[in-house]
């Protein structure tokens, strides 16, 4: 299951992933630092969570290690650390004309817990089986969450049909897909669902998992806590299914790249 220590045999079969778990962190913390955006406070708390990561869990219980990863991420993705300054890589403009306007920005924290929690996935499934194919339940479920989740955006007008092609489209996909999504996915469902699926069961866990995943969003707005919450479900049961983190990523990215498209970006005005 996502997030289980690997047994010793495992661990020896796949040293390679655990030698290089700490470079996508370092790099992070590297190119930050030189492009200005990571300052000395935020070096220090990077380094930090990166130690905390990878040096103590093997001196602590499962739980408090978990405990203060979770902690850990959440300041890192609601930007609550001192010391990472976003680098703006499309100026906000209207691109709704019922939205507020929008820009794309790149989060060096938010970046740095993608990258690090990536480093530690990779160590944790190096060495397991995965399924070669989704199970027909999986497809279905796909695509019950493409279609419903929009449509719950639509019904509870958060969003409204707004058809466009923005010019920020390459930027826009790069970053929401590789930094805020993969990042989500990695805490959500890697770190946070493996844990709970295993305690409470299935269903629960994936339930529990996503009530968090949507809570994560109310400082947006409850309704929007609500959607977010109905669309953990779908990620959720989708790494249930198929086994692979990487489908709950994929289908989460789709349904962001339909709402920037389609949609009300990033949300309609009252």
């Amino acid at each position: 299951m996502p997030g289980e220590p690997l047994a010793p045999g495992l661990q020896r079969t796949c040293p390679a992933s655990s030698r290089y778990r700490l470079l996508p962190p370092a790099l992070v913390l590297l190119a930050g630092s030189l492009a200005g955006g990571i300052q000395p406070a935020g070096l220090l708390a990077g380094s930090l969570f990166v130690a905390w990561m990878f040096g103590v869990r093997p001196r602590l219980a499962e739980g408090l290690w978990r405990a203060g990863v979770l902690l850990a991420s959440l300041a890192l993705a609601a930007h609550l650390l001192p010391g990472f300054t976003p680098l703006w890589l499309a100026e906000p403009r209207q691109l709704s004309p019922d939205a507020p306007p929008y820009g794309v920005r790149l989060s060096w924290d938010k970046l740095l817990l993608g990258a690090t929690l990536l480093g530690w996935w990779w160590t944790e499934t190096a060495a397991r089986p995965h399924s070669p194919a989704w199970p027909g339940r999986a497809w279905a479920l796909a695509l019950a969450t493409l279609l419903g989740v929009p449509a719950l955006a639509l019904a509870t007008g958060l969003v409204a049909w707004q058809p466009k092609w923005p010019a920020e489209l390459p930027v826009w996909l790069a970053v929401n897909l590789g930094v805020t999504v993969l990042a989500e996915e990695l805490l959500f469902r890697g770190l946070l669902q493996g844990a709970l699926v295993r305690r409470l069961g299935t269903a629960r866990g994936i339930i529990l998992g996503a009530a968090l995943f949507g809570l994560a969003h109310a400082p947006v707005s409850p309704l929007f806590a609500l959607l977010a919450g109905a669309a953990g479900l779908g990620y959720g049961g989708i790494m249930q299914l198929s086994g692979r983190l990487g489908s709950a990523v994929l289908l989460h990215g789709v349904v962001n790249l339909l709402h920037f498209l389609l949609l009300s970006y990033p949300l309609r005005l009252n």
